[in-house]
Parts: C-alpha cells; sequence; structure tokens
C-alpha cells in the first residue's frame, strides 16, 4: 500500500543495528520491494545491479543514471515502510555530483547509501579488471557526502574494492581513512574468506557491511556467522533477482514450446494472490469512501 516515506529511516536504520545484525534482501523494484517486506524483511537494500538488470537489461556497469536509481528509491520507500539502503555507484561523478547524489537520495526516503571507490565506469565487486581511484579522492566524497545530508541519521557506508586490487591491507589502510573522513560504515567487497572479513573487523570500530552474493569470491557464509564476526548488515543483493531470472526463462521457453500456459499454472501466483499482495481491496475501499 502507498506510504508515506518514514521521517528518519537512518534513525531506524543504526537502532536496528545497535540490537542485532540486520538481514537486507536485495530488491530491485517496487514489487520486489513489496514481496521481501511481506515476507517478514525487517529493512532492504536496493541493488545497483538489480535496478540496471532489471530496468535497462545491460550490465552493471554505471549506464544507469543518478535519476534512474532515486525514482527506483522512491518506488521501493512508498511501498515498503522499512528502512532502505541504496546502492549509490560511484556517486554518479565527482565531489560535487556526489553532494546532488546524496540530496537526491536522502529525498526519495532512503535510509542510506553507499558509495564504491572504483574507477569509473565501475565494474560488478566480484569481476576481475577492477581499478580503484586514490584514496584521496575518496576520502573527498566522503567528505562531500556527509557534509550534503540533511538528516544526520542518513547513514553514508564507504565501500572498498581494493583488496581484489591493492591486496587486504591495502584495503584495510583506505576503510580506515574512510572512517576517518566521516564514513558511518564500511563495506569490504569481493573478500574470499572468513578470515578476512575478521580482518577487517578487527581493524575497525565503526560497523561494517557484509555482501552475501552468489556465484562471486565471497564463499558462502550464513547470518550467524557474521554475528559471531561482529557484522552489523549483511546484503542479499541478487538472490531473488537470480531466482526470478530463472523462472522467467523457463516459463517463456516452455509457453512458446507448448503454445499454452497450462503446465504453468501451478508455478504462478493466482489473480487473486497478486491482488492481495498488492492490497488491491484497500484501493477500492479508499476510492468508495473518497466517492461516498
Amino acid at each position: 500500500m502507498l506510504k508515506p516515506v518514514l521521517t528518519s529511516p537512518g534513525a531506524q536504520l543504526r537502532e536496528m543495528m545497535s540490537n542485532d545484525i540486520v538481514v537486507m534482501p536485495g530488491v530491485f523494484n517496487a514489487i520486489s520491494a513489496v514481496s521481501a517486506h511481506k515476507a517478514g524483511a525487517q529493512a532492504l537494500y536496493l541493488s545497483g545491479a538489480g535496478v540496471t538488470n532489471a530496468n535497462l537489461g545491460v550490465p552493471d556497469i554505471a549506464l544507469a543514471t543518478l535519476t534512474e536509481f532515486a525514482q527506483q528509491a522512491a518506488y521501493v520507500t512508498q511501498v515498503a515502510p522499512i528502512p532502505v539502503l541504496s546502492d549509490a555507484d560511484t556517486g554518479f561523478g565527482e565531489s560535487l555530483n556526489v553532494m546532488r547524489t546524496v540530496v537526491e537520495m536522502e529525498r526519495s526516503g532512503l535510509a542510506g547509501i553507499h558509495l564504491e571507490d572504483q574507477v569509473s565506469p565501475k565494474r560488478c565487486g566480484h569481476l576481475d579488471g577492477k581499478t580503484c581511484i586514490p584514496v584521496e579522492e575518496m576520502a573527498r566524497k566522503i567528505l562531500a557526502a556527509v557534509d550534503s545530508k540533511r538528516d544526520k541519521s542518513f547513514m553514508i557506508v564507504a565501500r572498498t574494492d581494493a583488496k581484489g586490487v591493492e591486496g587486504l591491507e591495502s584495503a584495510i589502510d583506505r576503510a580506515k581513512c574512510y572512517e576517518d573522513h566521516g564514513a558511518d560504515a564500511i563495506f569490504p567487497e569481493g573478500l574470499t574468506s572468513e578470515a578476512e572479513f575478521e580482518a577487517f573487523r578487527s581493524a575497525l570500530t565503526i560497523p561494517l557491511l557484509a555482501n552475501m552474493t552468489e556465484f562471486g569470491k565471497t564463499p558462502l557464509i550464513p547470518v550467524s556467522r557474521f554475528r559471531d564476526l561482529g557484522y552489523q548488515m549483511v546484503i542479499f543483493p541478487m538472490t531473488a533477482f537470480r531466482v526470478m531470472l530463472k523462472a522467467l526463462d523457463d516459463s517463456y521457453s516452455q509457453l512458446l514450446a507448448e503454445g499454452t500456459q497450462a503446465g504453468l499454472m501451478d508455478s504462478m501466483r493466482t489473480r487473486q494472490e497478486l491482488y492481495e499482495r498488492i492490497d488491491y481491496t484497500r484501493y477500492d475501499d479508499l476510492d468508495r469512501k473518497w466517492s461516498s
């Protein structure tokens, strides 16, 4: 159901982190956010890859714009009244662009964003061939982001891809610099073992975010283990997207091969289930109320 966005979602997310690790299923549009929320999610992650793949049908290589990200964020926050953290790629430019990114993304109702230290056009964090910008440039972006917040609880999460480019020690040094320049949390990307996650936790005092994606460099690690390691957030950015994509491929192939959807009926949400998912009757009730 459409609702006004949360008043201070960043504060809510921070409160949740103070109590326990926050699990954030990845979403990529409004209906995926509705499904995750109704499944019981207490917070969400708006995946940059998901937004780009789903809405443009292209790779996650910085082809989506700030406007497109902010619009999807607004769609999500209006139907899922829980804190949402969003990917913001490299901030869509340099420090002044980062300023506008924070203004637009905060206005969309998000709890926070993460910014990464890659050279643009960025690459998926679990692919080779990445390049990181100088640490001083990323520090400037973080300062710009922190200074541009209206609500001081809005979270600026600094992602570093340096582990796969410069090594673990350099990545940790970068993270310390980002912490010193005002980052609210650190997102170490492309780690390859629990020991590397533990090394980040030992070196830093601010909250840490773990990326639990599939088919990448990071082994599958359960939330319970990240809790033991002292992490505050775990995102599952593309899990539901990948499941959905396989279902789409299979259903289109079967429909075109058989010329009927009869064999797919048991795999579908019914019309009534869809209407329940999107609160159809509540909109009818409001329409009748305002028309009487």
